[in-house]
């Protein structure tokens, strides 16, 4: 590794000149840097891996497994002392794929099994794909998430030598077989001046298929027997006997709010007759996000005189330079909504108990989905699955401090619950009053998770969020890029309950329409990750895919840690005092509205 020339490899590196030098293998990658300053210490750091392209999620990546960190079992370190990162967060982005891939070998697993847990192909939608090796992918779903992106990646240990794209296969991979049996790969043909009379194989490294060459057998090993041999465990009966369906959980109804309370509620998250028309009625009623023209005129967050919702203050993320995006709906057989909620367990360790956690097929709930996750750890068989509710009100009148102090309070909350062994943390923002108003539901939860993530809990629970001020598809977004697991826009559905009692959902009934909503924000959420290249929500989770303007850098690094604004701006104070306008409307006294209720 170095930053070099080409030209130049042979002299740095005086061993290559020397004629008793021999080896069966050897990995080189010479790249020109497009979106990174060249330095030394981003060289590749060559232990396991050499890697083509980027890993997009691997901020998250490196978050998830500092939070694993304190599970790992202390053979496995030895002497490293545990302060230290497994992911140096100062390396690349292959630096700390190649760490998280050492730490999986080191703990008793094959590279190659430790390659396919970080990128797995795409097993959801798959109906080729042998039980067995789907049951393997669905098993190690519940461990870690994968690290995602365009990316091709060449691993060896000495002895094997092999080569896996992305599930999606955004980086090519040919390979050529020669008749004296040297085997050549890389990301284009014609990497050596090999005649072509000498060729007698010629083929790609596929999407979702592993190339692998076996130096002490002398042979080139076929995809079906490497997965076969892999998944030649009871990985299938440890998926049946432990994962739960949601359908297995005992289902709770949920009841409604009234009329007046839903207009209160409105009111304090600064729902819009615009939110109201243009976007909630048109997705209920349609499933579908309705169109609109591209840019806005809107002022920016930050300079704006009107109060903003945290979330404008994000925008999306899209690939650029390198990056190609995906076609969300063409290519659906790569996409994943797929999520699991509960405790997870040491990454290191095979167990059957690691696949036992709640299987949904999306992150967005429905009132009578949270209402039943409430309830399921009091049911006998689901005990693992105990829900704890943690306010996530504050004293208005009490401004920045006192949102800063709620918040504190929250994170000691979450920490005590998680350490009475609740698994299912569900921030709530319900329940406001005139001396209670809530936290902005997207702060809320990034403050949460980081300070989970810097406890090395994360993995011990999953946040789920009861929002109220959620109820566009960039909010969904934003929220789960920044940590949630799950996301109930508890606001949204009740909105769609008036709908339906005024007749304006096109002749659907509620459960429809509220179910279209969610359906229709899943396919938006979907589209968001693929503009960058983002196949999974497991790894878009947490990743903190999102340009930040017109934040100061302290309320980030407090409560966003990680994420960078370009220009800075406004800390909690003035967030708090844009809940406080929204609130102070909510509770203005209305003579006309007391006289209807009486």
């Amino acid at each position: 590794k170095g930053m070099l020339t080409t030209p130049q490899l042979r002299e740095f590196y005086l061993d290559l000149q020397d004629e008793r030098m021999e080896s069966a293998l050897a990995v080189v990658h010479s790249r020109f840097s497009t979106n990174t300053f060249p330095s030394w210490p981003l060289a590749h750091p060559f232990r396991l891996v050499a890697h083509n392209g980027e890993i997009n999620t691997v901020r998250g990546n490196e978050n998830w497994m500092r939070a694993r960190e304190s599970q790992i079992r202390s053979e496995i370190l030895g002497d490293i002392d545990r302060a230290l990162p497994v992911c140096d967060p100062d390396g690349s982005d292959t630096g700390r794929f190649d760490e998280a891939l050492e730490l999986l070998h080191l703990a008793g697993r094959s590279l190659p099994h430790a390659v396919m847990m970080m990128v797995p192909q795409a097993w959801e939608r798959n109906p080729h794909i042998d039980p067995d090796v789907h049951a393997f992918y669905e098993y190690h779903s519940s461990m870690m998430e994968a690290w995602d992106g365009p990316a091709a990646l060449v691993f060896t240990d000495g002895t094997v030598l092999g080569s896996v794209l992305d599930r999606n296969g955004l980086r090519p991979g040919r390979i050529w077989v020669t008749k004296d049996g040297l085997v050549i790969g890389g990301s284009e043909a014609g990497l050596l001046p090999v005649p072509p009379s000498e060729v007698i194989e010629r083929r790609r490294v596929e999407p979702g298929r592993m190339f692998l060459v076996d130096t002490a057998a002398g042979r080139i090993i076929p995809d079906e027997e490497i997965k076969g041999s892999i998944a030649d465990k009871p990985y299938r009966r440890w998926v049946d006997e432990n994962i739960v369906r949601f359908s297995d959980l005992p289902p709770v109804a949920y009841e409604p709010m009234t009329h007046e309370r839903v207009v209160l509620r409105q009111r304090v998250f600064g729902f819009t007759e615009e939110d109201v028309d243009l976007f909630i009625q048109p997705m209920a009623a349609t499933g579908h996000e309705p169109l609109g023209s591209m840019g806005s005129d809107t002022p920016v967050a930050a300079l704006s005189d009107k109060p903003r919702m945290l979330f404008d203050f994000f925008a999306q993320r899209f690939a650029q330079v390198t990056n190609p995006p995906l076609d969300s709906i063409r290519e659906k057989m790569v996409t994943s909504l797929f999520t699991q909620l509960g405790a997870q367990v040491d990454v290191t360790t095979e167990v059957p108990e690691a696949a036992h956690r709640i299987q949904l097929g999306k992150p967005l709930l429905l009132n009578s989905t949270l209402a039943t996750l409430r309830e399921a750890g009091t049911h006998e068989g689901f005990e693992a699955f105990r829900s704890k509710v943690v306010s996530g009100l504050y004293p208005v009148a009490h401004g920045g401090r006192g949102m800063r102090q709620a918040i504190d309070r929250v994170r000691r909350e979450v920490s005590a619950a998680i350490d009475d062994g609740a698994t299912l943390i569900i921030l709530s923002d319900r329940e406001s009053n005139g001396r209670l108003a809530p936290i902005p539901s997207l702060l809320l939860v990034s403050a949460v998770h980081q300070h989970l993530v810097a406890e090395k809990t994360r993995t011990r629970a999953s946040l789920i969020v009861e929002s109220g001020d959620a109820r566009e598809v960039h909010h969904f977004a934003m929220m789960l890029t920044f940590g949630a697991d799950a996301i109930n826009p508890y606001m949204a559905m009740e909105t769609i309950d008036e709908l339906g009692k005024d007749g304006r959902l096109g002749g659907l009934d509620v459960e429809t329409a509220c179910r279209n909503y969610i359906d229709g924000s899943c396919a938006s959420v979907k589209k968001i990750m693929s503009k960058m290249g983002i196949a999974t929500v497991a790894s878009y989770r947490g990743a903190q895919l999102a340009d930040v303007t017109g934040l100061s850098q302290a309320l980030l690094d407090e409560y966003f840690t990680g994420a960078v604004s370009p220009i800075s701006g406004i800390g909690l104070d003035e967030l708090a005092d844009d809940v406080a306008v929204r609130h102070r409307f909510a509770f203005l006294p209305r003579p006309e509205e007391a006289a209807h209720r009486e």
